[in-house]
């Protein structure tokens, strides 16, 4: 056995150098590192979130419906509605947006996430919904920032959701 394999590495050996077998173990870990950008993971994913989803109805879980892109503490457990603030905090002038689909009509509708700022971070119902989100140079979909631009203060309360249109 030990002279089996001697022998293939000796004949390895004599038909590649080091550098040929550097690059191509370059070229192996780079194509690697490259498979988590292909798109194919993130629909499978998606695919996934959507067939586990609990109530689409119920307004106070992650899994509302139009809490698709939301990014935060959920206004309707902190004394607010779904696209209302609580009392004491303010809505921010400024939002970012989502698509999301209404399961029982199918259609997809446009939804303004809005956080509500002044009052100090409610603490009940994180959610981290991020379907749809864009990376930060479209900051318009990135739900990653503190949406308080604007408000008369910076300090996070909760986000809120509001349709805005239909797709």
């Amino acid at each position: 056995m030990d002279k089996i394999f001697e022998n293939l590495a000796r004949a390895v050996a004599q038909r590649s150098s080091r550098r040929s077998f550097l690059s191509y173990l370059g070229r192996m870990l780079l194509g690697a590192s490259m498979l988590p950008l292909l798109p194919i993971d993130r629909v499978a994913a998606t695919a996934r979130a959507e067939d586990t989803k609990g109530n689409p109805e119920d307004d106070t879980t992650c899994d509302y419906w139009k809490y698709c892109a939301i990014d935060g503490f959920l206004c309707t457990c902190c004394g607010g509605g779904s696209h209302d603030c609580p009392p004491g905090a303010t809505p921010s002038p400024t939002s970012w947006v989502g698509t999301c689909r209404h399961p029982s009509d199918g259609r997809d509708y446009i939804v303004s996430y809005r956080d509500c700022c002044g009052k100090t971070s409610c603490g009940r119902c994180l959610c981290a919904n991020t379907i749809s989100e864009m990376p930060l140079y479209r900051p318009q979909l990135d739900s990653d920032l503190i949406w308080c631009f604007g408000a008369p203060t910076m300090v996070y309360h909760c986000s809120t959701a509001e349709i805005v249109g239909v797709k």
